[in-house]
């Protein structure tokens, strides 16, 4: 599809949520805001779809478990379903408490301005990142964002500086848990069944093991994070659950466990016999990881359209709750109009510029086939479980890249250590730029030519070593990629933050 058009389809959809949002607020006061605010909230949702989405997918592609069509169709089902099924039905205004409420002064207006800044500049800087091939965290960008607009509101005091700390301290916690369990994942596949004699048999012993983990791993989390907004509902629904507001570590956990071992029991079989016929190759070992790897898919979009959407489109809710009840609030409901444009712009987003990023995680980081992308889709859930429980705020952008990385990190290692025709050819250029070296060092200034001859060949020789080095390298993980996207994590809170600010001041200046 041509990019004129994307644009234009993306454009319908804004419009569309613009023309609801001025038919709802028809006799509201100020209601130009309402529409002014639901044409940037769908924006930030189609960005949000074009960039934050790929991680649920971008493994599964890049490993061929799916196409790019069939990853898109099914992220779009599963996003907009958890959105509107198991989204949340309040949210708090300020998000994840960055800044004061007392902050605005009572005033909506300042309120309604700081809000749709944060929704912009979250937007606008989520589509920069997505031009650049780097996958950042929607919800650091909308902290950004608040961030932008309660500080242009109110002043640096206003903020809370212990949540942003922790905030800071996620960049580096999500990537690397994520990474160290996708990588310690990959490396109970590679010793417990690549590298035995009868991989037939130690697959049919492991691997339904590791989708008994999968399935617990899942159920865990989507008790935790998809159902938790929807708890009551399924408490008031079922008597035999906990009557508690939202579900609990122990539940979730119990939850997880009995769907862990229903998993073993009915997949133990199967394996079994799927593997007959197969000759023990490790194309064969990856076709029992496909299946996995597309359920994963589905429900990591489902969890992420559950527990993300509302965090997404929360300013716009706001701006809704502040405008109808001309006060400013710490709480606001999120009308279901809010949830669709929220569940559908991300839809949108995924489908008409989703491809990008897709192709960055699953394949522009490191090769990925269907074990790599398993470990990378199990340690996703597993780290949002681990995190979730001892109260740290991880990014579940970044622990999908930082799971990418780890397992083209423990690839680059293994190898290294097995030393592969790449490595060895690599080390044969050390020990001849070390014999250069040597004849350097020994040769005297007595005969000047063979040293100019020489102090070449040792450059010429150095030079083949660091491209050696380099290739070698490469190979598993592309360096300047990793470069590119940890220097965009970095940035998000403070680029979404300034960009913010421009937006307020500008907004403020236009119509006060």
């Amino acid at each position: 599809m041509q990019n004129g058009v994307k644009v234009v389809l993306g454009a319908i959809f804004a419009v569309a949520a613009a023309w609801y949002a001025h038919h709802i607020g028809a006799g509201m006061a100020h209601s130009g805001f309402l529409v002014m605010a639901a044409l940037f909230g769908a924006y930030m949702a189609m960005n949000i779809g074009a960039n934050d989405v790929a991680n649920n997918v971008g493994p599964a592609v890049g490993s061929a478990a799916l196409g790019i069509g069939g990853a898109i169709l099914i992220a779009s089902i599963f996003e907009a379903m958890g959105a509107l099924v198991a989204g949340a039905d309040v949210v708090g205004t300020i998000k994840k408490g960055i800044v004061d409420p007392a902050a605005f002064g009572g005033d909506p207006q300042l309120f309604v301005y700081a809000m749709s800044a944060a929704l912009l500049a979250a937007a606008l800087w989520l589509k920069l990142a997505t031009w650049l091939k780097a996958p950042v965290s929607t919800t650091h960008s909308i902290v950004g964002g608040v961030l932008g607009g309660g500080i242009a509101a109110g002043g640096f005091a206003i903020v809370s500086w212990g949540t942003m700390g922790k905030i800071v301290a996620s960049w580096i916690v999500s990537p690397l848990l994520g990474g160290l369990i996708a990588a310690f994942f990959l490396y109970i596949i590679k010793s417990q069944i690549l590298y035995r004699d009868d991989r037939l048999a130690a697959a049919r012993k492991i691997v339904p093991i590791l989708l008994a983990i999968m399935a617990a791993a899942f159920l865990t989390y989507l008790t935790l994070k998809g159902f938790k907004h929807i708890w009551k509902d399924l408490t008031a629904t079922f008597g035999f659950l906990p009557q508690t507001k939202k579900p609990a570590f122990g539940v979730a956990l119990i939850f997880g466990l009995i769907g862990g071992v229903v998993t073993y029991l009915w997949s133990k079989p199967r394996v079994a016999q799927k593997i007959v016929g197969m000759q023990g190759e490790r194309a064969d070992i990856n076709r029992l990881f496909t299946m996995p790897l597309i359920f994963a898919a589905a429900l990591l979009s489902f969890a992420h359209g559950a527990n993300d959407v509302a965090n997404a489109v929360g300013p716009l809710a706001a701006v809704n709750d502040a405008l109808m009840h001309m006060s400013v609030s710490s709480k606001a409901a999120i009308p279901l109009w809010v949830m669709v444009v929220g569940g559908i712009g991300i839809s949108v987003g995924l489908a008409l510029f989703g491809p990008r990023l897709i192709k960055t995680v699953g394949s522009e980081i490191t090769e990925l086939d269907q074990m790599r992308a398993f470990s990378i889709m199990l340690a996703a859930a597993i780290t949002v479980v681990i995190a979730s429980q001892l109260g740290l705020p991880v990014s579940s952008t970044h622990i999908a890249v930082g799971a990418v990385f780890g397992v083209g990190f423990l690839r680059e290692w293994l190898d290294s250590k097995q030393m592969t025709q790449r490595q060895q050819a690599f080390e044969d250029e050390k020990k001849k730029l070390a014999e250069v070296k040597a004849d350097l060092d020994a040769c005297t200034n007595e005969d000047p030519a063979k040293k100019l001859a020489l102090i070449e060949a040792y450059k010429a020789q150095k030079k083949r070593v660091k491209k050696l080095k380099k290739a070698l390298r490469e190979n598993y993980v592309k360096r300047d990629m990793v470069k590119k996207i940890v220097a965009a994590w970095i940035v998000t809170v403070p680029a979404a933050a300034v960009i913010s600010a421009f937006i307020f001041y500008t907004l403020k200046g236009i119509f006060s």
